[in-house]
């Protein structure tokens, strides 16, 4: 079957011919038994394709030019016994060194390696000793989250040009005032529309409610009034929110960052790192610095599993911060002029030999 599948045309066999047998059992645990999505799964795939690539060259199977081309399918239960945690760390040397990834690109892949060694270990019970477990993360850099201002947001809104203008406005206000995924924009269905609210199917298969702002609701009645008069809906798109104008099909994740990337150019917003994500950014930033929503109301509207993951956006907003700072009583001391006194001329001499006075 197929190697590869995405999230538009899945390929329900997540069977590899160029893996061994014991990762291809895993990756139908983790679809099947663990409900990861089959893209998830494909990106373990990819993870523990290179790393057993790489267990190949470390025990002198191949060499590091041969590692792509290389069988893994011939790596037995005997081999991945004989990986250590040594392996896994001369791994992450490789990664950072030779193919310059970032401190966050090594740790997804090290915990593609931990889901891989937790299985084989405590599931299965194959192994005695699971490697990854001396193994910490690497230390990320601190990077803030990059977001529009207010202002920049209403121009974003302010100078949306398409064929299709009603569907891509309701598009980027939904993105700005719930902070949705992209994933979690596209497979909404008009039967998730519930009211004020409408139902996200996010990561993990995990269900929250967005609440829709006066400014959502405006937005998808105009888009609506018009959807409905599309005639070249399929039927097996009957439900979907986001149709093609031309095809009558379901958005596909790229054509939305399509939409949003012509969007920011024609609001003269491209080249400063903008994108469809930055858009959820946006909306977590801007909910935070209203000062009506507090880290854990913010963690549940956008559906994160750890609060860790939230707090991010509390070191955003400097706008508190600017608030503390000018609370001190002494902040509005400003300069005053020297009093008229005499002063001692730094300039002249001082007697070192005199003694200091009690």
């Amino acid at each position: 079957m197929s190697a590869y599948f995405n999230s538009i045309s899945p390929n329900l066999d997540v069977t590899h011919p160029d893996v061994c047998q014991f990762v291809n059992n895993y990756l139908h645990y983790v679809a099947v038994i663990k409900g990861h999505s089959l893209q998830t799964a494909y990106n373990y795939y990819i993870d523990l394709k290179e790393f057993f690539g790489y267990a190949a060259v470390l025990h002198h199977l191949c060499s590091f030019d041969e590692m792509s081309q290389f069988n893994q399918t011939i790596l037995d239960l005997d081999f991945i016994k004989s990986i250590t945690s040594q392996d896994i760390y001369e791994f992450l040397f490789m990664l950072q060194q030779k193919k310059n990834c970032k401190a966050s690109t090594r740790n997804r892949k090290l915990s593609a390696l931990r889901g891989f060694f937790h299985y084989m270990t405590l599931t299965v019970n194959l192994l005695k000793n699971d490697p990854t477990s001396s193994v910490s993360n690497a230390k990320k850099a601190q990077v803030l989250p990059k977001f529009l201002s207010e202002e920049e947001s209403i121009q974003l809104l302010s100078n949306i040009q398409s064929d299709f203008y009603e569907r891509d406005f309701c598009i980027i206000t939904l993105f700005l005032n719930c902070g949705m995924r992209l994933q979690e924009l596209v497979r909404i269905n008009l039967s998730d529309i519930r009211d004020a609210t409408i139902l996200l199917h996010g990561k993990g298969n995990k269900e929250r409610n967005a609440y829709l702002t006066p400014a959502c609701v405006d937005a998808l009645t105009h888009y609506l009034r018009v959807r409905q008069t599309m005639t070249n809906i399929p039927a097996s798109d009957q439900d979907a929110l986001f149709v093609s104008k031309r095809t009558g099909r379901r958005l596909s994740p790229r054509r939305v960052q399509q939409i949003v990337e012509a969007s920011l150019q024609m609001a003269g917003l491209s080249g400063k790192g903008y994108s469809t994500h930055k858009l959820r950014h946006t909306a977590a930033t801007l909910m935070y610095r209203s000062g009506e929503v507090d880290v854990l109301e913010l963690k549940e509207l956008l559906g994160h599993a750890n609060v860790s993951t939230t707090q991010i956006y509390t070191h955003v907003d400097t706008t508190q911060l600017h608030h503390a700072v000018n609370a001190s009583p002494l902040s509005q001391v400003k300069y005053m002029e020297p009093p008229k006194t005499d002063i001692l001329n730094t300039n002249d001499p001082i007697n070192i030999d005199e003694p200091d006075l009690e």
